[in-house]
Formats: C-alpha cells, sequence, structure tokens
C-alpha cells in the first residue's frame, strides 16, 4: 500500500479491516485512518479522500480492487443516497458479525469487561419491512440526482420523502421504501401525487411557508394503521380535501389523524392532534410468559419499539434475565409507554416506573388500566431528581433495577444512586454499547457482569440493542 503523489488526496490498494458505528469501512494508510463510504471489511481499493483531518480522512471508493466476500448488491433504488439501511451492501450474516464484535469491542475497551460469555446475538427474523412506524418530510427542495438541473423551470422540485444525511433543507423523494410493509408505500405516493394533483404547497424550511409538512405511518401486528398528516399553513379547503382523499381511498385506516404544526421544528409531542376518523390510537399486543395477552394502547405521541417482533424478544430476554421469582419489587427506569413494566407484572409483587415525558407515563397508566393490571406505579420527571434517596424510602428498596435509557446512558447521578441502592440484580438495556459500556465502567465496582446478550433491532443499519445482567457482589 502506497499514497500517491496526486496532493495526497488519493491512496492505493487500502485494505479495509473494519466497519465504523457511523457505518463507514475503516482502513489505513501507515498512521493515517480511512473512514470509508460504502466500503465493507475485506474490501480493497483505492480511496479518494474528500476530507481529511490531521490523523484521519474521509473518503469514497475511486476504484474497488479486491470486493470483499462479505459483498451483495444492495435491493433499494435508494441505497447510497438515502440515509437508512446504510449496510445493504453488507450480507447479513456479516452484519450480526459486525455488531457482535461492536458490543464486545465497547464492553471490552470502555468498561473492561471480559466478554468470553457474551452470547450470540439474535437476529431479525425479518430484515424487511420490519418497521411499524417511519416519519416521512414534505418539502420543496427535492434532493436533485446527477444530470438533473436546478435551473429547469420544469422540474418538479416537490418531494415527500427522508432527509438528505448533513442536509436538513434536502429531501429525498422515495418511490419504494423496504423499510415498512403495505400499506405503506401505496398510501405515501398516493398521498404525493394527489397534493401535486391538487397543487398543495409543501414545506419551505428555510421560509417556513408552505401547507405540508409531514406524514406519519403506524402500522401493528394486529392490522391496524394510524395515518397522521402534518400541516403547517394549510387553509380548511386543503385540509379537508387531503383528508377526504385519503379516508376514501384507504379504508383500512383506523385511525386518520392530523396536526398543524407551525413552530419552526417537527416536533409534535407540544401540539394538537385532531382525529379525522377512529380513535387517536391503534393497539399491539404481546404474549406475556403465562401465554395471556398484553395489549399495548399506541398513540400519534407515543414510544413504541419500532420492530415489534423484536421488541417482544427483547422483554422476553430482560424477563428472563431477571428471573422473577413471583414476590420482586422492581423499579422500571425510562419506562417510556411502561411496556416492560407491564409485560413482566404478571410475574412480580409491584413494579415502580419513572419516565420523563409525561404523556408516556399517561400511556403507561392506560396500557395497565386496559389490561387490568393493578400493581404498576408510574412517575413523570426527569430520572437525576425523582431517582433520589427519599423516593426509594417510600417506595421501598428494589430487588431488581431494570434500565432503558436513552443513547446518551444514564446521566452520572442516576448511576451513583444504583450503587447507593443496592439492588440485588440490575437489568440494563441499551441502544448504544459504548454508553452502556460507559455507566457499567461505574457499576461493576460493586456488580459483576454475569450475562450479555446483543439482539438486531434494525438489520441493514450498524444499530444494535445490549442487555446485560449485573449481580451485586
Amino acid at each position: 500500500m502506497s499514497r500517491s503523489p496526486k496532493k495526497s488526496r488519493f491512496f492505493e490498494n487500502v485494505a479495509v479491516i473494519d466497519i465504523a458505528e457511523e457505518g463507514k469501512g475503516v482502513g489505513k494508510a501507515d498512521d493515517f485512518v480511512l473512514f470509508i463510504e460504502k466500503a465493507v471489511p475485506g474490501d480493497v481499493a483505492d480511496v479518494e479522500v474528500y476530507r481529511s483531518k490531521k490523523n484521519f480522512g474521509e473518503g469514497k471508493i475511486s476504484r474497488l480492487i479486491q470486493p470483499s466476500e462479505h459483498r451483495t448488491e444492495p435491493f433499494c433504488e435508494h441505497f447510497g443516497v438515502c440515509g437508512g439501511c446504510k449496510w445493504q451492501h453488507m450480507t447479513y450474516a456479516a452484519q450480526l458479525r459486525f455488531k457482535q464484535k461492536a458490543v464486545a469491542d465497547a464492553l471490552s475497551r470502555i468498561a473492561k469487561i471480559h466478554v468470553d460469555h457474551m452470547d450470540a446475538i439474535i437476529p431479525s427474523p425479518a430484515d424487511r419491512y420490519y418497521r411499524n412506524k417511519l416519519e416521512y418530510t414534505f418539502s420543496n427542495k427535492r434532493w436533485l440526482y446527477d444530470g438533473e438541473n436546478r435551473s429547469d423551470e420544469a422540474l418538479d422540485m416537490d418531494a415527500l420523502g427522508f432527509h438528505i444525511p448533513g442536509r436538513f433543507d434536502k429531501i429525498l423523494d422515495i418511490n419504494h421504501c423496504y423499510l415498512q410493509a403495505d400499506p405503506s408505500n401505496d398510501l405515501r405516493n398516493s398521498i404525493n401525487a394527489y397534493a401535486k394533483q391538487q397543487g398543495i404547497s409543501y414545506y419551505d424550511v428555510r421560509q417556513h411557508t408552505g401547507a405540508l409538512r409531514n406524514l406519519i405511518i403506524r402500522t401493528s401486528s394486529t392490522g391496524e394503521v394510524m395515518v397522521i398528516v402534518v400541516f403547517a399553513h394549510a387553509d380548511d379547503e386543503q385540509v379537508n380535501t387531503l383528508m377526504s382523499y385519503i379516508e376514501a381511498g384507504f379504508p383500512q385506516i383506523t385511525s386518520l389523524l392530523y396536526i398543524i404544526n407551525q413552530k419552526k421544528n417537527d416536533t409534535i409531542f407540544d401540539q394538537d392532534v385532531m382525529a379525522w376518523k377512529g380513535p387517536e390510537y391503534i393497539h399491539e399486543e404481546m404474549p406475556d410468559v403465562s401465554g395471556k395477552t398484553i395489549r399495548f394502547r399506541v398513540g400519534p405521541k407515543s414510544f413504541y419499539q419500532t420492530n415489534s417482533i423484536q421488541a417482544l424478544r427483547l422483554y422476553e430476554i430482560t424477563r428472563d434475565f431477571a428471573e422473577f421469582t413471583g414476590d420482586e419489587l422492581v423499579y422500571d427506569l425510562y419506562t417510556g409507554a411502561g411496556t416492560i413494566a407491564n409485560f413482566i407484572a404478571g410475574q412480580v409483587k409491584q413494579v415502580v416506573g419513572v419516565e420523563y415525558v409525561p404523556s408516556a407515563i399517561e400511556d403507561a397508566k392506560v396500557n395497565s388500566a386496559i389490561n387490568n393490571i393493578t400493581n404498576t406505579k408510574f412517575y413523570a420527571g426527569d430520572m437525576k431528581d425523582v431517582l433520589v434517596a427519599d423516593f426509594v424510602a417510600g417506595h421501598g428498596k428494589p430487588d431488581v433495577i431494570i434500565t432503558d435509557p436513552p443513547r446518551a446512558g444514564m446521566h452520572p447521578d442516576v448511576v451513583a444512586c444504583l450503587m447507593e441502592i443496592e439492588a440485588g440484580k440490575i437489568v440494563y438495556v441499551s441502544c448504544n454499547a459504548a454508553t452502556q459500556a460507559r455507566d457499567l465502567l461505574v457499576l461493576k465496582e460493586k456488580y459483576d457482569v454475569v450475562k450479555i446478550q446483543p439482539v438486531d433491532m434494525f438489520p441493514h443499519t450498524q444499530h444494535v440493542e445490549n442487555v446485560v445482567l449485573l449481580a451485586l457482589r
């Protein structure tokens, strides 16, 4: 391997040896690290660097000399432009291998934990059409493909699709997405075509003008479908026209809703939801350990794991790691809509759930009520402010703590409180092995890591969930 003389912008015969967290292949030229778009470990390629720092550069393959045995043909026409499914060019078996390695590397390097006993990653039964929720964006600034001329006045610049990575103001118009099952693609394409036919304007994120802003589609294992249309500066006639079209064209929709959001950001948590047809929720179902079906009410603002099949597997692992005997007091931290709390409630004495988002806590309470679950309590508030000595004194010392924090991991004050509580077991569910490892580095002063189980929730992406069982020494 050698550097070419072309201003050090090109590197020849680079061997791709690993894959980075953001999905780029990793190669080296002497001590200079290269992060290479669409490269797969095992590739040998010439690399063109387009962004260079002191010790590393970001680049793309200019010539693939030897393809990796892990390479495969991407199945989506939008691969490489769309920001999702960045690992489509790698076999699913290889994806699992590198996700397992990523978890092992994080735990051993950051937390200094031996990972010899880590179980093999659990694959997703479906690697396409596995998501139960997608959010699309309307924009009057469509991403242009090579050969399209922005000055062409006949060019249709409206788009309904996904953000281009790194470009908040550019949307890729999506033809077919492999993430969500029918009727998702038909809904999006039909709404897109009809809105254009009717001349309804698309949102301009810079000027904050336009009628149509977002489209959210939620499906469930029960066959229910929720569609949420988010308007910005639309008049009543535009709202009525589009909503009537969707209702008539898609009778399978069980919950048809709309929101008027004129803020300068896309979040809907502080917005009023209007029901056009049906209730403001759909349902998901899961069997518990006794075979009883647990129903979860999912609203437009509810958090629910987006891979329903793997969500069940994740909760089963959490339950099995805890090995409940029926007499435990359990704290479920970052409980969300109370899915784990209600899932395990039948096997324990009581579950106390804590979550930052008040609407999620209301969902959690509803989910207990509709399942006739009476041994749960839920509290809303910032975890570091809620989980304090007085809270533990008032609710009792937990036998088991389940924690499923966001990607940033737990606040240091929360970790410190767990060390003071000294629950017999902690089951730590994480979507970010690096921040999980950071927290485990502290917890291992009092706890042994007994079990480690990675779970693949998101095929064709670099994301991986990991469940760790900690036992108090």
